[in-house]
């Protein structure tokens, strides 16, 4: 579950600059905070755990993130929370109690193929109290969010010394069944030339998704189409799914 753009240090350097706090970090932090315990799989530069802690929650917080520049980044901003490096198999989860265990930054799409995905799921249930909830969003792919990741699209952010960088998308082929390869183009700041990662998504139809969750063991109890709280429709941006043990 590696996105490997981000196991470069200057790259991670750059994720907050390209990715501004929005109303999914405002619905997730609520989650968090009434939470005792909280795991964040794929916790980034840990953002959502540092702002649960600058709002005073004092229970367990521990991030997870397989990609060691991001952590880099989360450590040196808040050494209060409790940072693993890897990814769901880098413990035994079992009898660890979360009362919450979130997916954020779409994070849950990386998981692109069936085993992957049964295995991070298993964890995750593992990793649960009983009454423990497991909160992440996939991107509808009936809104066919990629169809707007064009070269003409162009993203800007800061890097730590201040030199303004650009960031562009650009779709590789046609979807190959649920799941999208592109290319992420990084331009300008400390890149002599520009820098490109590719990287595939699975777009998982809610079908599909609940038939995976119901696998695991894991039964949804309510679910969203965007952050104001929506209905999945068959063209909302975003499959919000909060779930627990079935």
């Amino acid at each position: 579950m590696v996105d490997h753009s981000y196991a470069d240090l200057s790259l991670a350097a750059l994720y907050d600059s390209l990715n501004p706090w929005g109303p999914g970090d405002d619905f997730y932090l609520e989650q968090v905070m009434a939470a005792g315990s909280v795991l964040d799989v794929g916790c980034g530069t840990g953002r959502l755990l540092r702002g649960a802690r600058a709002e005073g929650h004092a229970g367990r917080l521990t991030g997870l993130e397989p990609a060691a520049a991001m952590l880099v980044q989360a450590r040196r901003a808040e050494p209060g929370v409790e940072w693993v490096l890897g990814d769901l198999r880098a413990r035994r989860w079992e009898g660890h109690g979360f009362e919450l265990a979130v997916m954020t930054g779409h994070a849950f799409q990386e998981l692109v193929g069936d085993e992957e995905l049964r295995v991070a799921l298993a964890a995750v249930r593992a990793a649960l109290s009983p009454t423990g909830r497991f909160v992440f969003e996939t991107r509808n792919p009936g809104a066919r969010a990629w169809e707007s990741w064009t070269p003409d699209r162009v993203h800007h952010a800061t890097d730590p010394d201040g030199r303004r960088v650009r960031v562009w998308h650009e779709v590789d082929g046609s979807p190959v069944g649920d799941r999208v390869t592109f290319t992420e183009t990084y331009e300008g700041g400390a890149f002599a030339r520009p820098r490109v990662n590719r990287s595939t998504l699975r777009f998982l139809a809610p079908d599909a998704l609940a038939g995976f969750l119901d696998a695991a063991g894991l039964e949804v109890v309510e679910q969203y189409g965007d952050w104001a709280r929506g209905p999945v429709t068959s063209t909302s941006p975003e499959i919000i799914t909060v779930a627990q043990q079935g």
